[in-house]
């Protein structure tokens, strides 16, 4: 499992990036779970996810209506398959409005450029 923490930070939202290696749908479960016995993480506003399967792609906006189809469309354009990133934000008080999927894509770019 590879975190990355202090990705972003607006208007007192903050954002981490994680991820690793799954092949199935369980295995994206578990490694939620994993992430979240980390009582920071477990604490967070948002965990969204994505990965790509082999039978089908899996994504949770958990709460973050639309960020988990942002992780999955970038996901798709660089072909990483059976790879969970899990865009993690703590929310500040404020709205970011459409700032919030710049801030996810970020993330997920800033996740991808580390591998």
């Amino acid at each position: 499992m590879k975190i990355i923490t202090n990705v972003v930070s607006d208007r007192g939202s903050k954002y981490a990036v994680s991820g690793g290696p799954v092949a199935s749908a369980d295995e994206a479960r578990d490694f939620i779970k994993a992430l979240c016995k980390n009582k920071k993480f477990a604490k967070a506003t948002h965990n969204t996810w994505a990965v790509l399967l082999p039978d089908a792609p899996l994504k949770n906006d958990d709460g973050e209506s639309g960020a988990g189809m942002v992780i999955l469309r970038m996901l798709e354009r660089e072909e990483l398959h059976g790879h969970i990133i899990v865009v993690t934000r703590w929310y500040g008080g404020k709205h970011l409005g459409g700032d919030r999927f710049r801030h996810v894509q970020d993330c997920v770019r800033i996740y991808i450029e580390a591998l």
